[in-house]
């Protein structure tokens, strides 16, 4: 089975958005919650970077080998840090994909998993954006139609 040239051109453009994100942010941001339950932004991105280096893996092994994250909870606050940390996390999803000529039905669903996993954080991201009246970074503005 192969994967489909849609399923690229959307984890890029999700890869992108986090790129705009960030780089949108101020560093302060990072630390912020919503006055309901939640975490902070860089616990958000935390999530979105150790997803994308353990689906890496997973797609690699046609199974599913459990969360880990390069960047602890604590490093969530660092902007540089975490910016870095996004783009090593996109070559390590890219790396894994091009090394795998005809995917499986489960390295296929891994791959989908990991970009349901992306599209629902930027609901949450957004909703941090407007709780916390951040502004919106343009490219998420244009891809969601937001205000």
């Amino acid at each position: 089975m192969s994967k489909t040239k849609a399923l690229e051109e959307s984890l890029g453009r999700s890869f992108q958005l986090y790129r705009d994100f960030v780089n949108s942010i101020e560093e302060k941001n990072l630390n912020q919650k919503l006055s309901i339950p939640s975490n902070t932004i860089g616990e958000q991105l935390w999530c979105v970077i150790g997803a994308r280096e353990s689906y890496s893996k997973a797609i690699e092994a046609s199974k599913w080998l459990g969360f880990s994250c390069s960047v602890n909870k604590a490093e969530a606050k660092n902007k540089t840090l975490l910016l870095d940390s996004i783009r090593k996390s996109e070559i390590m999803v890219y790396n894994s994909l091009k090394n795998i000529e005809t995917f499986t039905h489960s390295q296929n669903r891994l791959l989908i998993d990991l970009l349901e996993h992306e599209i629902a954080h930027h609901g949450q991201l957004i909703r941090f954006l407007y709780g916390l009246r951040i502004e919106i970074p343009v490219s998420w503005k244009k891809r969601y139609a937001l205000d």
